[in-house]
């Protein structure tokens, strides 16, 4: 135990506490800060680090590039300080290999004196008197206690592998998540059948990795999603602008039951399959049809899997082909769920929920500079929470760095780093629109129409 009282602390160490944890060490400020993970080291996603995987955004969305290019935490520094900056230039790609970019945030963790592991936060509570928050901890191996205050807190638990409860209950080692694939993979290998059950990214690369081994294991393979199709993530240019400080603007300023309309009908923004990937799955898919083969896979969409039995040593999948109203049986030795993760409200928060301010659907209200609206003195920062809020910007690394931005300069009461502005081409809000168009004006506003001479 201790009555230090720092300035911040964070909960949990994923990429977004992580570079907010940078960049405090590399702004020229004075804040004392700790970030405490339950986790005995860091390692991002590994069970779907797979060999040839990359990132879905460029490089330049590292940690701390966007806000400040010069940082000694940046990827070129990295590459720089690991001796990789000319492999790294005859690359020539900007999406990085997805171990590459876990090596990174192991090699920022070393470099920083403020992450601590294996320190699980369990509650945290309000000191009425001393007016800052008390985080409790304990070691999750031995149970040593620890306690840790701080003026404001960043909670960047992150998120959880979903499962649905109705294909709960069957050994983890037949039935499991995608974020657990590279511990079974070997027991999936040697399986007669397997079966990929959704259409994100998550689910495309399992599929791939399973199809590029299935010549040496000789296993069927099935892909089943309840989307409407195989479909891509959006990766054009203009598309990608939705991932900017303007659109997220937009979205907060929109009425909450508008965004809970259009929030969860924008997944192709953010959970298709990456085109690359997609084009790779059909290239393997051709090559092993050369000859009149016929590759021993399926591929089968718009159908909902309702229920998984066990079948001797299979398992049976209750399928609903929803757009022709068709039921099925599907069996496969192995399933590996691509269901997606979701953001619970941490159990810790329990001792100060009733100074939280929820919305009618029990979520947290936010403030537009990612804050959650809380009655204590004290901020807490929210990373990767606010979704309903913010729009789909929120999961996005790049953005990460944006809203980090803002807690720096809250945290320090100036600008330590250049909150940006005005960064895309097309406008999202009609008062940005007439404000850029000098031929455009509001109905009702005074304006002068055109004249036949004009």
């Amino acid at each position: 135990m201790t009555d230090e009282v720092r300035d911040i602390v964070g909960v949990g160490i994923g990429p977004f506490n992580l570079g907010l944890a940078a960049m405090l060490d590399s702004a020229e400020v004075d804040v004392d800060a700790v970030f405490l993970e339950r986790d005995a080291e860091f390692n991002w996603h590994e069970g779907m680090l797979l060999e040839g995987t990359t990132l879905e955004v460029p490089f330049l969305a590292d940690l701390v590039t966007l806000a400040d290019p010069t940082s000694d935490y940046s990827y070129l520094n990295y590459l720089r300080e690991t001796e990789r900056i000319y492999e790294f230039y005859f690359y020539e790609t900007f999406q990085v290999p997805r171990r590459e970019y876990n090596d990174y945030l192991r090699w920022v963790v070393d470099e920083l004196d403020t992450p601590q592991f294996s320190r699980e936060v369990t509650e945290v509570q309000w000191d009425d008197e001393a007016e800052h928050y008390v985080a409790a901890a304990h070691h999750p191996d031995t149970g040593e206690r620890f306690e840790y205050r701080g003026e404001h807190l960043a909670l960047g638990i992150g998120s959880r592998p979903q499962l649905p409860e109705h294909l709960r209950g069957h050994p983890e080692e037949d039935v499991f998540h995608t974020a657990k694939y590279r511990y079974n993979r070997e027991r999936v290998l040697d399986a007669d059948s397997v079966t990929v059950v959704g259409s994100g990214q998550s689910a495309a690369e399992v599929f791939e990795d399973l199809l590029e081994r299935q010549v040496d294991h000789d296993y069927r393979l099935d892909w089943l999603t309840r989307s409407e199709g195989f479909f891509p993530m959006e990766y054009s240019k203009l598309g990608l602008q939705h991932f900017t400080p303007e659109y997220e603007q937009y979205v907060y300023d929109l009425p909450q039951e508008t965004k809970d309309g259009l929030i969860p009908n924008q997944n192709l923004l953010y959970k298709g399959v990456d085109p690359g990937t997609s084009a790779d799955i059909y290239d393997l898919l051709y090559r092993r049809s050369i000859g009149d083969r016929d590759p021993d896979v399926g591929m089968f969409a718009m159908t909902e899997v309702g229920d998984i039995a066990s079948v001797g040593n299979a398992y049976a999948l209750d399928c609903h082909q929803w757009q022709t109203e068709e039921d099925f049986v599907h069996e496969s030795e192995v399933v590996v769920l691509g269901t997606g993760y979701d953001r619970p409200i941490p159990a810790l928060l329990e001792p100060i929920e009733n100074a939280i301010h929820w919305d009618a659907k029990g979520r947290y209200e936010v403030t537009e500079d990612h804050r959650l609206e809380i009655d204590h003195p004290g901020d807490v920062f929210l990373q990767n929470a606010e979704l309903h809020t913010h729009g789909v910007g929120v999961p996005d690394l790049g953005l990460g760095c944006y809203r980090n931005t803002k807690f720096v300069n809250r945290l320090v009461g100036r600008e330590a780093y250049p909150e940006d502005s005005d960064t895309v081409f097309q406008d999202f809000s009609l008062d940005q629109f007439v404000e850029h168009a000098p031929d455009t004006s509001r109905h009702g506003s005074e304006t002068t129409a055109p004249t036949q001479n004009d």
